[in-house]
Order: structure tokens, then sequence, then C-alpha cells
């Protein structure tokens, strides 16, 4: 695997010093009651396990891109109680969270597609916590939530082409050019269809739903905007293609997406152009995901990240599309 060079300062989770501070203000929250350990380091976030008398706790810290995480985190866990992991405390300025265990992870649970009525039970549940928060969504902007709503979008693509994104080919950076009136025009057909922007997570796959004491409930909100609810199927549907190869357009995906569609009293027809404006969506999101100047090293899977969206978007295949052409 190939890598670039990028300068930037120096990430602190692994720091003794850093350590130190994360530990202080943890146990000046609980009581702990053991070694506090660090089972998970990214550029983008660190995970410490925190035992307690009543179980493991877990604290979050998250690099400047995605800060707001902490607070959307803790308002969103105070709006829907038992659909997103419990929140014990929060420090909003530094990116910091602590949680309690949510329990097994859904990847866990997924071995064949037999084991997907899991989805069919998670996508409704989001569905409605997608609704019924959807009066705050300008409280989460506020909260620092990227704004990708239909009215933007645009704008961002043209953002996104504005430079020649890695991985391109010539033609297809011209086809993508001329594919932006056509993407505004889905816009317009998502906006004018009515259901209200919302929390829309936009990394919804295995590995961000848990399971505890029969409820599924929702993590890692680090990756989501205020836009339109439906495009959460772009990457829900790609990822469980890719991971059980599943025919594109299929009927296991066909009916996880009936299931989600059920709570908004939708057709297929919008999810579909809301699968296919998600696939831009997704890439404008890696593109602010992988900012250069959060990264000390970029893989070309990296790079490459928001010229595979675009790929998706001008191929118009089925939902669960994934595989490269």
């Amino acid at each position: 695997m190939s890598y670039v060079r990028i300068v930037r300062s120096r990430l602190s989770w692994t720091e003794p010093h850093w350590l130190a501070e994360a530990a202080a203000w943890i146990r000046a929250r609980v009581d702990v009651t053991g070694e506090i350990e660090q089972p998970h380091v990214r550029w983008w976030s660190t995970v410490l396990r925190v035992p307690t008398a009543d179980g493991d706790l877990f604290f979050k810290a998250v690099a400047p891109i995605h800060r707001f995480e902490a607070a959307l985190t803790a308002r969103l866990a105070e709006l829907q109680p038992g659909r997103v992991t419990e929140v014990v405390d929060v420090d909003p300025e530094r990116g910091w969270f602590l949680m309690r265990d949510a329990g097994t992870r859904l990847r866990e649970l997924l071995g064949s597609p037999a084991d997907l009525y899991h989805w069919e039970r998670v996508l409704p549940e989001y569905a409605r916590l997608q609704l019924e928060v959807a009066p705050h969504a300008e409280e989460f902007l506020a909260l620092g939530t990227p704004d990708e709503r239909l009215t933007v979008l645009p704008e961002l693509f043209r953002e996104l082409l504005a430079t020649w994104p890695h991985g391109l080919t010539e033609d297809e950076y011209r086809q993508a050019l001329d594919a932006v009136p056509r993407f505004e025009e889905l816009c317009l057909a998502l906006a004018e269809d009515g259901l209200p922007e919302t929390i829309q997570h936009d990394d919804l796959h295995d590995g961000q739903v848990f399971v505890r004491d029969g409820r599924y409930l929702v993590f890692d909100w680090g990756d989501s905007c205020v836009s339109h609810p439906l495009l959460s199927l772009t990457v829900t549907l790609r990822s469980t293609a890719a991971a059980f190869d599943l025919q594109p357009g299929g009927p296991e995906l066909r009916r996880l997406r009936d299931a989600y569609l059920e709570p908004f009293g939708r057709s297929a027809e919008i999810a579909d152009i809301a699968y296919r404006v998600g696939t831009v969506a997704h890439g404008i999101a890696w593109k602010r995901m992988v900012d250069p100047r959060e990264l000390e090293y970029l893989t070309e899977s990296d790079l490459e990240g928001p010229a595979y969206g675009i790929r998706r978007y001008l191929e118009g295949g089925p939902i669960g599309s994934w595989r490269e052409p």
C-alpha cells in the first residue's frame, strides 16, 4: 500500500501527559476500580476502557474535525435514550465523552445473510430516531454538525470538483462536471418530496450499531451531518452488499431498504434517488474527514474516497452498488 506524506502536528493520544490528563478527568467523574486501558487508537479518535463497580465505561476523544461528535452524542442520548449509547459525562470543548458499555457489536452477530434480520430491526428504529429529532436540526448545526442540507449539497459538490479529485480520470472528471445540473435536479426532487432534514449518520454500518438488553444502539456519530434522512441508505446498503457479496439491487437489499422506509411512508423510487445523491454526499464527507491538516499519512484509499463516490454517482447503478468498475 502506498502512502503520501502530509505534514501536520502530531496527535497526542498515546503521550503520557495526555493520558494522565484524560485519566484525571475520568477519575473526577467516576470511581475507577482498576487499570484504565487504551484498546483503540486512530488518528481520528481514541477510546479508553474504564473499569468501575457498575461495569466498564468507555471514554472517547475525537480529533478536531470530529469534535462536534461529543456534544452531538450527548444531546442525541438525551433525546433518544434506548436508541443511542448512554453518555455519563461530556466535555464538548475538548471533544471528550464518557459512555456506558453499549453491549455487542452488530458485526459479531452477522455471520451470514440469514442474520440480516438484525438490520431489518435496526433500520426502522434508526428511521424513527431521525424523524423524532428532526425538530432539533438547527440545534445540531449549532453544535458544529456539518451542514449537508439539500440546498447546500450542490455547492459542496462544485467545491469538491474545484480541484481534480485524486483518482478520477480526465474523462470521469469532465463527466462529473457535466453531471452537476442533474445532481441539483435530484436534490430538488428529494426536497419536494417533503421529508424534514435531520441527523444523517453517514457511516451506518455493522460496526456502528451495538446490541444490549435487546436494544439496538447507534454509535459513532463523528461522520454525521444534517441532511436528508434517506441518504443514510448509501453506506448501509453498500457495506452490507460488500460484506456478504450480495447482488446490488437484489432481494436482500430491497428488503432492508423497505424496512427502513416504512416509518417514513415513502416509496422505493424516492429511496433510490436518495441512494444516488448519497454517493456524492458521502464523497463530500470523505473529503472532509481526510483533510490533510488532520493526517500524517494518507493511504491511496483515503485519497480516492471522494472519487469513489463520484464514480458510483456517474455509474447510476442499483442500490448496494459498491464494486470498482
